[in-house]
């Protein structure tokens, strides 16, 4: 199994982007999956996460009503859509996935993934 992490970029304040993470080797529709990121002199932290069956979300209170995490099974994919995107944004960012679990779960901790992305740098600047 792998992740593809892609999408990253500079982007002024108050835009918008769209990350991707597609896998491969498995299919996605038994994954929880997740967005964490890591900024400059920062530990990872978590981000969004969704369930395998793409119910239920979870989201970390700084990206609240601004970021929508999502998956299409088809494509194999997960996505982060960030809007109104502030320089403490900025960070390097990272998806993971996790299979196994009940349908309905999201899983917010680092310890709890088993698969991760290489990691896709956003840049908020003016």
């Amino acid at each position: 199994v792998q992740l593809q992490a892609s999408g990253g970029g500079v982007v002024r304040p108050g835009g918008s982007l769209r990350l991707s993470c597609t896998l491969s080797g498995r299919s996605l529709r038994t994954f929880a999956a997740g967005w964490f990121r890591q900024a400059p002199g920062k530990e990872r932290e978590f981000v969004a996460a969704i369930s395998p069956n793409g119910v239920n979300f979870d989201y970390a209170d700084p990206i609240k009503g601004r970021f929508t995490i999502s998956k299409d099974n088809a494509k194999n994919t997960i996505y982060l859509q960030m809007g109104s995107l502030k320089p403490e944004d900025t960070a390097v960012y990272y998806c993971a996935a996790r299979s196994g679990t009940r349908s309905i779960v999201t899983l917010t901790s680092i310890s709890e993934y088993d698969y991760w992305g290489q990691g896709t740098l956003v840049t908020v600047s003016s």
